[in-house]
């Protein structure tokens, strides 16, 4: 193997380091690693100090500036763990004990852990290992490795199987289901997985994840293994499902969940059936399709269907046999007044969230490991997510509408 590159300013600065280590008599890396604690420690200090001179409006030993009761009382000493071992740093107080330093909260025992909060942090937001050693090294001037990165974002790992696992609330007004694509190295060889995502609104209008699961390519087989792990979760029912046009996909859910009603999406069917239709028929065709798509009801969506095929199939004729072949799915929400058309017709909610995974992971176009894969998403998911805090302005509408037609199934059930 080829020895590192060393650019002609970093063996610069390589020289200098060396020659301090050698002028302080320090040869060894135990001496080295109490070097670093010192250099650390002393610029905690340093902030700890300049944090209570903010505080208390004036610098030390300037009484002519003083205007506050309030006063320097001393410092207390502190041990902080950190990946080097123990640090002792003094920490200023003052006279009234309202000082609350922030650089090292007063509760704080490890520096390392801290650290590994702000690695997480970063790791969620898609910054890659390179980056985050540069932030970590810039902010605390501590050297990371990519080990170092790999082995505290592993960290979570049993985070994320526990959190597959957690039991789940019994009924579901909705469930959005779709898959998104990563490539993989397995075996030496670089493959494209799908993870597939599960996304539910509660009766009381709360969105949740409910799993990602890393597979093979999009199959309805796979999806069958995730229904039936989230009934062995605890979901009894679930009233609506939204999918895309995977073939053998409204079967599986089916066979689950007999009694669930299935919604295609629209917009998934509107790309798959324009998708070899030329440029200049493209914006006439698809307004033509509008009129059937966004019809009034499921009796006029059908004539403006008869309309559009007579118009454009001898140009296309597989579009219109596509949108028949697939309307007892496509159509289902014709039955429900607006409200609940809007939530359901298409697979927005769940692309939307795809959307900000996509953004976190950008910066990885291959990932190691399945792994390594799940818990950046599992990441970006919690960080997403945290935003998730009230449910849609019209949910009671929804729920009321969602009620009454769904009433048998509902009251079957002990709603949790």
């Amino acid at each position: 193997m080829a020895a590192r590159k060393i650019t002609p300013e970093r063996r610069e600065q390589r020289k200098k380091l060396l020659e301090l280590l050698q002028d302080a008599g320090i040869n060894d890396v135990a001496g080295v690693e109490d070097l670093f604690k010192e250099m650390v420690g002393t610029v905690l200090e340093n902030g700890l100090d300049g944090e209570l001179e903010s505080e208390l409006g004036y610098s030390k030993y300037d009484y002519r500036n003083k205007d506050t009761d309030n006063s320097r009382n001393g410092y207390s000493e502190k041990t902080l763990k950190t990946s080097y071992g123990d640090m002792e740093i003094s920490v200023p107080r003052d006279r009234k004990g309202e000082f609350e330093p922030q650089l090292v909260k007063k509760n704080q025992t490890s520096l390392s852990g801290d650290i590994e909060d702000k690695i997480l942090s970063m790791y969620a937001k898609g910054m890659t290992t390179s980056d985050i050693e540069e932030h970590i090294r810039e902010i605390y001037g501590i050297n990371v490795s990519d080990s170092t990165i790999s082995r505290v974002t592993d960290k979570i790992l049993p985070v994320v199987k526990e959190w597959q696992m957690r039991p789940l609330s019994n009924v579901y007004a909705v469930v959005f289901m779709d898959a998104i694509h990563f490539h993989v190295r397995s075996e030496g060889q670089i493959v494209k997985k799908a993870v597939y995502i599960a996304i539910g609104i509660q009766m009381d209008g709360i969105k949740d994840v409910l799993g990602m699961w890393v597979g093979e390519n999009e199959s309805a087989k796979f999806w069958l293994s995730v229904l039936n792990g989230l009934r062995n979760r605890g979901v009894q029912d679930i009233l609506i499902a939204c999918v895309d046009g995977l073939t053998g996909f409204p079967n599986a859910i089916s066979a689950v969940f007999p009694k669930t009603e299935i919604q295609q999406c629209i917009i998934h069917q509107i790309r798959n059936t324009t998708r070899y239709v030329s440029y200049k028929d493209i914006k006439i065709l698809t307004s033509d399709l509008k009129r059937v798509y966004a019809a009034i009801d499921e009796k006029t969506a059908l004539y403006e269907l008869d309309c559009f095929e007579e118009k454009w199939k001898p140009k296309y004729p597989k579009i219109a046999q596509s949108w028949r072949d697939n309307w007892p799915n496509l159509s289902t929400y014709f039955k429900y007044p607006q409200e609940v058309r809007t939530l359901i017709y298409t697979t927005n909610a769940i692309e939307n969230f795809n959307r900000q995974l996509r953004k976190v992971t950008k910066a990885k176009t291959v990932f190691p490991t399945d792994d390594s894969l799940l818990k950046i998403l599992y990441l970006a998911m919690m960080d997403v997510t945290k935003k998730w805090t009230g449910r849609r302005k019209d949910w009671g509408i929804i729920h009321s509408q969602l009620e009454i037609y769904f009433a048998d199934r509902l009251s079957e059930l002990d709603i949790d």
